[in-house]
């Protein structure tokens, strides 16, 4: 076998990065109509890969793009690539597009061959930094579509709000809607507050968090009360604890919303103890003694 790293797959062929095209009629450039995936992968072990593949089928199914391979087939290029990849944590990044169409047309053509990317990258985790201090946010309206469950390639609304959060000088923005907080830019929302963890419930609104599921696992194994319900603004902004998390970010602090400390302005008791838990699992799955 060649060695690939350095390479992507893209429509079943490993090519070197600057070899590697897609038509300018491709449904993904000009639409932004296709879905992707983020698998961190801890010494060559990916994590919770059966439920990002799952999220990766409801994603298609959502769009009614066919899924080009069996949870098989998508198994063997996550592994596949990691064996190229050498030493370390990486992030497998795997792209469907509905394909590419000989016209600029609205509508689904029902003959397209999806276009199918994948590729590995170094993974470096949350800095020591970031973990010490904490994450400034603030809040934002959320002028997002109503499908945000959908993991989609289109994701301009995203963008903007978080380059509007960073140039009011947060580093994130938590997003709200009609009153309810609910998540960050790219990442699921937790906060402690009357002695509880609490987080929102899935729906349309809500990207379902791979990341968020193994808290409130972790949560539940070591007896930390928490509750899965809806978080106002006002009892965002009343928290005493906040944590984004997601599979690259993992569970980070906000220490600062709206420029007001949350808090005591530091990373918090619980984040402390669920930080921990989380670490011990990843040293676990880097050992290949847990899938996570």
């Amino acid at each position: 076998m060649t060695d690939r790293v350095g390479e992507v797959y893209l429509n079943g062929r490993f090519l070197p990065l600057s070899e590697a095209h897609v038509s300018v009629m491709d449904r993904g450039f000009l639409f932004g109509d296709g879905v992707y995936e983020v698998i961190p992968a801890f010494g060559g072990h990916p994590f919770r890969l059966q439920h990002h593949l799952a999220r990766l089928r409801a994603s298609l199914a959502a769009v009614r793009i066919a899924s080009p391979m069996d949870e098989a087939g998508w198994r063997r290029l996550v592994n596949d690539l990691l064996d190229h990849a050498g030493a370390g944590d990486h992030s497998i990044y795997l792209q469907v597009t509905r394909g590419a169409d000989g016209r600029r047309d609205h509508s689904y053509p029902s003959d397209l061959k999806p276009t199918v990317l994948a590729m590995s990258r170094p993974l470096t985790g949350p800095s020591p930094e970031l973990l010490t201090k904490g994450l400034k946010a603030c809040t934002l309206e959320d002028i997002r579509w109503a499908r945000c469950d959908i993991k989609s390639t289109s994701l301009l609304a995203n963008i903007m709000l978080l380059q509007q959060a960073k140039e009011a000088g947060a580093e994130d923005a938590i997003l709200v809607r009609n009153g309810l907080a609910l998540e960050g830019t790219a990442s699921s929302l937790f906060i402690v507050r009357n002695g509880a963890l609490r987080t929102p419930p899935k729906g349309p609104f809500i990207l379902p968090g791979i990341t968020r599921d193994l808290v409130l696992e972790l949560a539940a194994a070591h007896g930390m009360a928490f509750e899965v319900e809806d978080i106002t603004a006002a009892e965002l902004a009343d928290a005493d604890e906040i944590w984004l998390t997601s599979s690259t970010r993992e569970i980070v602090p906000v220490t600062f919303l709206d420029s007001t400390p949350v808090g005591q302005g530091k990373p918090g008791r619980a984040w402390n103890r669920m930080n921990a838990w989380y670490q011990d699992s990843k040293i676990r799955l880097r050992m290949g003694l847990s899938a996570c």
